[in-house]
């Protein structure tokens, strides 16, 4: 089976996501899990992933790609940087049981020049 999706905006929700998915004749998706220029994340709604969780199960879908905002950087020299990527990397991946089972893609970061070492 062709899994085949778009990215999407959780803006409006899990369950808006299943929908816009399915009115594209996609069976999966890709959504940030957070700002992705930034740490804020929005509120889970236990009753709108439980209405996504149904019409991925009617729907067939395939596993949902999650990925994490672009400022994180595990590798930074800056240790504040370092202590935001952590926090928010277990913030997600807390997050990420309400909808088990997916995918998570994320960006390591860079030593930016401080050596091999």
């Amino acid at each position: 089976m062709l899994n085949i999706g778009c990215h999407l905006s959780v803006s409006k929700g899990f369950e808006n996501m299943g929908k816009e998915a399915l009115s594209i004749n996609a069976n999966t998706f890709q959504f940030f899990t957070r700002n992705p220029r930034g740490g804020k994340a929005k509120d889970l709604d236990d009753k709108d992933i439980q209405a996504f969780l149904e019409i991925a199960k009617e729907n067939k879908f395939a596993k949902l790609l999650a990925h994490a905002p672009y400022t994180l950087n595990a590798c930074a020299a800056d240790e504040s940087k370092r202590e935001f990527a952590i926090q928010t990397f277990a913030d997600d991946l807390r997050r990420l049981e309400a909808v088990p089972g997916n995918l998570y893609n994320f960006h390591p970061g860079s030593h930016v020049k401080q050596g091999v070492e």
